[in-house]
């Protein structure tokens, strides 16, 4: 079959996050209302501010945010990882970033799956944050050995599934057929199961080691723990969440409010207790699931992101408990970080994506340096600069997004050195520095925008 024929991957991906939408719902009731939540947040705000909807449909983020979500996954051994991989692969999903959350007392390190490109991202940015579990800060010899017994026993994946992944990987892609096969039988790796594999003995036991192990080890597959629809006004969000019958969790996590957002924040309603037949026929009860809002900002740079870092690493010495309180002393904490887009851009603190929107008589024989072209193309409104979403996450955001869930009080874990050549291993590839992604996407579409109206670029300092 040509590669034309076949179904590309942005559609498998926005049907597969279409499905994975609808199938939460269906498990999730509060996860209906949430986005409903967020829909009429989204309206309201664009209704209020019509200038931030026009820069959003001028860097082609409008369309995106009624599908927006992210999910999140967890898997117990490098071989469940190393299929999800391939998996992803198949949906133009790349793993983007490494966060070892075990230094925030989760037993997990991870990783992104997520477009990397541009127009990938215009069409449908789905993305699922893919924790593995570090068996090895298990402390009882004993229960590790036990658990990873249970996990070797296992299979997440349908058998269709790996005969469909092993045809793609043969042939370069899928028919109509065998994509929309492929996006039922994926599903069924992410689906909630309310039956353990083990006895209500040993789930305690794993679970008194951490909740999270028992999540990942004791089910017959990982389940999707939440997905997660973008807000333009989480604060509002956050505010309006009882009103919809939804208790939020305390506070919301990452940078304060401000008039350009940064990075992310996060806020979610606290996990579900749900009732599980453990293995004998026991009754008890798992708390893992819960519904997630989050607010995207713009991507920093590295020195935007040591900015941030030193700033809440400041903000740890107030209490996590008041959310008003606690946004208030945050804002007051990061006055110090430039909130105008201008200054963001000029300071390089954050990145930017260039798009020429009309003609100028500046060109190639012009004596000035690229540098200087550009600045005078912006000031003059033939080229325009777009801050460029964050389509990544928080390593201190997701910790405190998963431990807030399962329970404020710290599980007892032993801490560990990251390990990225290990999560990479598993992987099968390397991880993608997003870093690297946000500056080639600003440098490209500089170069770009350049070329169009000068018909080349002159190099610095020339």
């Amino acid at each position: 079959m040509a590669s034309s024929e076949f179904v590309s991957c942005a559609t498998i991906r926005s049907r597969f996050a279409a499905a994975m939408s609808a199938m939460y719902q269906a498990e999730v009731p509060q996860y209906e209302t949430l986005t409903r939540l967020v829909a009429a947040v989204n309206d309201d705000v664009l209704a209020a501010r019509p200038a931030l909807r026009d820069q959003l449909a001028a860097a082609d983020d409008l369309e995106r945010l009624s599908v927006e979500r992210h999910g999140a996954i967890r898997v117990g051994t490098a071989a469940e990882l190393n299929m999800l991989a391939r998996m992803f692969a198949i949906m133009g999903m790349a793993p983007v970033g490494y966060y070892d959350l075990a230094a925030a007392g989760v037993p997990v390190h991870a990783t992104a799956f997520r477009p990397t490109e541009t127009e990938a991202l215009a069409i449908n940015p789905f993305r699922v944050f893919t924790s593995l579990l570090r068996l090895d800060l298990i402390t009882d010899d004993g229960l590790r050995a036990q658990a990873e017994s249970i996990l070797a026993e296992r299979d997440i994946f349908t058998s269709r599934l790996r005969d469909l992944v092993a045809h793609h990987d043969t042939v370069g892609g899928f028919d109509e057929a065998e994509a929309q096969a492929f996006v039922t039988e994926a599903l069924e790796t992410f689906r909630w199961h309310d039956n353990a594999t083990v006895d209500h003995a040993t789930y305690t036991r794993l679970a008194a080691q951490h909740r999270l192990i028992a999540d990942v080890v004791c089910f017959r597959g990982p389940h999707i723990n939440h997905l997660t629809p973008r807000t333009l006004d989480i604060d509002t969000a956050q505010s309006a969440m009882p009103d919809y019958g939804i208790t939020p969790k305390a506070v919301i996590e990452g940078p304060p409010q401000r008039e350009v957002p940064i990075l992310l924040r996060q806020t979610s309603f606290k996990a579900l207790e749900e009732d599980i037949r453990f293995a004998g026929d026991t009754i008890g009860h798992h708390t893992a699931r819960f519904g997630e809002i989050e607010q995207r900002g713009v991507a920093l740079t590295p020195d935007g992101r040591t900015l941030y870092d030193r700033l809440l690493a400041a903000a740890k010495t107030y209490k996590h408990d008041n959310n008003d309180d606690y946004q208030a002393a945050l804002a007051g904490i990061f006055a110090e970080f430039p909130d105008d887009l201008e200054t963001l851009r000029r300071r390089e603190l954050a990145y930017f994506r260039y798009e020429a929107v009309g003609e100028s008589s500046i060109n190639a024989d012009s004596p000035t340096d690229d540098d200087s072209a550009l600045e005078a193309l912006l000031a003059s409104g033939v080229i325009v600069a777009h801050p460029i979403v964050y389509e990544d996450f928080l390593p201190v955001s997701a910790a405190c997004i998963f431990q807030s869930n399962l329970g404020d009080a710290p599980d007892s874990t032993q801490a560990a050195a990251a390990s990225q050549q290990t999560l990479e291993v598993a992987l099968g590839r390397a991880v993608i520095d997003p870093f690297a992604l946000y500056a080639e996407i600003e440098a490209e579409s500089k170069r770009a925008a350049l070329v169009q109206v000068m018909g080349t670029v002159v190099p610095s300092g020339a």
